[in-house]
């Protein structure tokens, strides 16, 4: 039920997007495996006769993207181009193909909410769209505050990282004496050529 109810979403989306259909003519037999990593689950998205096809199979595709639930959630929310530079969601396979599905799933995005909003009803749907933000600014800040209490520790407590504060004052420190170094050349230079 799940699967038709989001395949009917894709048709309206792909039917109101002439770029979209024009994309999916140039990927006609592609196909996009999505692996939910920590998850048993795989989708495979097929493109035939103008059409984004879903199924559950998880078979051998032209492009596999990768990644947790929140992190692929994060495409929709973000520059997918961030998601991917910071690692967060891997993409394997033909690069071509690769950017045409990323085109096609940017011009697909849907809003999220207003398509709940199809089959709960609008309050039920903006309460469950402000409790997935909110989750997922939870989830970011404490991914946030656990790399930086990581990285205190193995700074301050482990001593296996230099804090920032010393870096920054050694890296300060090798700037001076470089200075230092490039004005005693200097001198140095001025000195044999008043010598000779």
């Amino acid at each position: 039920m799940l699967r038709e109810r989001l395949q009917s979403m894709i048709d309206r989306q792909v039917a109101g997007s002439p770029r979209a259909r024009e994309l999916l003519e140039s990927l006609e037999s592609r196909s996009l495996l999505v692996d939910l990593r920590f998850t048993p689950w795989r989708a495979t998205v097929t493109v035939s006769g103008g059409r984004l096809l879903l199924s559950r199979d998880g078979s051998a595709a032209d492009v596999t993207v990768s990644g947790t639930p929140l992190n692929l959630l994060s495409l929709a929310r973000e520059n997918a181009q961030d998601v991917i530079r910071r690692g967060d969601v891997r993409i394997d396979g033909d690069a071509s193909a690769a950017e045409r599905f990323q085109e096609v799933f940017t011009l697909l995005r849907p809003d999220l909410e207003a398509e709940l909003a199809r089959v709960v009803g609008e309050v039920p749907a903006h309460g469950a769209g402000a409790l997935l933000r909110r989750a997922l600014d939870y989830g970011r800040q404490v991914a946030r505050t656990g790399a930086l209490n990581v990285g205190e520790y193995l700074a301050h407590e482990r001593r296996e990282l230099v804090p920032r504060a010393e870096a920054q004052q050694f890296i300060e420190g090798v700037d001076v004496l470089r200075e230092s170094v490039g004005r005693v050349a200097a001198r140095v230079e001025r000195l044999e050529g008043a010598r000779t």
